[in-house]
């Protein structure tokens, strides 16, 4: 695969990425129900992690990936918490 080949489908990858960000900003904000919201903000963070691993690959450097990693993480954290917030009412039993 050529140099020019992969950069342009890193840079076409990135602006998809960011039109799915925007629409998932968009169910953050006008979701007709709390859950949607949460839904919104599960894809909202797994489109910000992939943004930071297609910015890293047009860069080379290691930071993106790990700034990718973490987000991943937290994100992941954060919708368990949420998820169990609707559910229950609480998030510490």
């Amino acid at each position: 695969m050529s140099a020019s080949l992969l950069n342009a489908a890193v840079i076409a990858a990135q602006i998809l990425l960011v039109l799915a960000m925007s629409f998932s900003l968009f169910r953050m904000a006008y979701g007709p129900r709390a859950q949607d919201r949460v839904l919104g903000l599960d894809t909202f963070y797994v489109n910000g992690m992939l943004l930071l691993v297609t910015i890293g690959i047009r860069t080379g450097s290691v930071l993106y990936f790990e700034a990718s990693l973490i987000i991943a993480l937290l994100g992941f954290a954060g919708t368990v918490a949420l998820s169990k917030f609707l559910m229950r009412g609480e998030v510490i039993e």
